[in-house]
């Protein structure tokens, strides 16, 4: 049900908990009413780091690094040891900081490298293992780390989506409840997150529920997308909430994300890998730009899922049938069988497999 930037997509998901799938579903659907999803991504930027020691004089290493800068870069990329040059990439720029610590004074430097479609692990950590000698020829330091970071501030991407009252009305079960009242019970729980990172982080795992999904599907790391994403979180002082949600002129719910996207659609095992080809070829992205903003459409879709479940109906109801469908086929259940045994468990409130056996084996009696 997705509609990003006035394309539709069909999104493959690969997770353990089919509810958030729903959940996701379902939203997508919901969004449809006020225009979808609007999303942008940034340049596929990632942050190489160098760390050198046993500089005397930080200020004085970075003047000089400063002063050759441009050179390393040409460097960089007329030898192109990362393989980046020839698909549009490459070392686009430096940072250089002076970073105290217990250990003393360091000089930490920041390669920014665009990496196109690649998530950029492998390359970014070619090219700071290639430049490292020759900044440390220039500063007289030691170079010891160089690795990729994952707090990827230069490669973002943001998904917007407005959510019209009437909707919100006409999405719960319980009638009595109105839009206006939904849109204000949702502004509430977002404010709880917004003020409490105990909440927050309850709250950031809802957008991370989708994100990863989609992530595993792709053949992405995961992980990387994780710790990005919670450290992201704190970039303002505090843990924070990534989503945003606001009131528009007409009362309509808005819904905002930014999210940092190290991922590619090229390289590593993303390719090779059979089932994360095809489902890339499901999702019919052309580049890692646009997984970004599916992928900060999906973040935002089900963070929005699960605020709309707790501030009205509470998150166990979708759980608990998703859950129990899941224990009726555990017990054997099949095909329109699975739907009379939810039904049952759920009306006596009992959702386990023996209940469910007992249940199967009564209707199938009667049958």
């Amino acid at each position: 049900n997705f509609k990003i930037n006035g394309k539709d997509y069909l999104i493959p998901m690969v997770l353990e908990e089919p509810s958030v799938v729903a959940a996701a579903s379902f939203v997508a659907k919901l969004s449809r009413n006020g225009g979808g999803f609007t999303a942008t991504a940034s340049p596929p930027i990632m942050i190489g780091q160098i760390q050198f020691v046993g500089i005397k004089d930080v200020d004085a290493a970075i003047a000089k690094v400063e002063h050759e800068k441009q050179a390393l870069i040409t460097h960089a990329n007329e030898h192109d040891p990362a393989v980046l040059v020839r698909y549009g990439g490459g070392l686009r720029d430096m940072e250089l900081r002076k970073l105290e610590t217990t250990r003393g004074d360091m000089l930490i430097v920041h390669l920014l490298v665009d990496c196109r479609d690649a998530m950029g692990a492998n390359a970014v950590n070619t090219l700071a293992e290639a430049l490292a000698p020759k900044i440390e020829t220039i500063t007289q330091g030691e170079a010891r780390l160089k690795i990729i970071s994952n707090l990827a501030v230069h490669r973002t991407a943001t998904a917007q989506a407005v959510w019209k009252k009437e909707g919100l009305a006409a999405s719960v079960k319980d009638r009595s409840m109105t839009g206006e009242q939904i849109v204000e019970r949702i502004l509430d729980a977002y404010a709880f997150a917004e003020a409490d990172p105990y909440r927050a982080s309850t709250h950031n795992k809802g957008v991370m529920n989708g994100i990863d999904a989609v992530v595993l599907a792709t053949g992405n790391d995961f992980r990387a997308m994780e710790a990005g994403a919670h450290t992201y979180a704190t970039r303002n002082g505090g843990y924070k909430p990534l989503t945003k949600y606001s009131k528009n002129a007409n009362g309509d719910l808005v819904g905002e994300l930014e999210i940092p996207v190290a991922v590619g659609t090229i390289g590593g095992s993303i390719r090779t890998h059979p089932t994360a080809n095809i489902a890339l070829k499901i999702l019919g992205v052309k580049t890692s730009q646009e997984l970004g903003m599916v992928l900060a459409s999906v973040g935002l879709a089900q963070n929005f899922a699960a605020m709309r479940a707790l501030a009205t109906e509470g998150i166990q109801r979708g759980h608990m049938k998703l859950h129990a469908a899941n224990i009726a086929v555990q017990a054997g259940a099949q095909g329109e069988e699975i739907q009379v045994i939810v039904d049952k468990m759920i009306a006596d409130k009992t959702i386990k497999v023996s209940q469910a056996q007992d249940l199967l084996k009564e209707l199938r009696e009667k049958n």
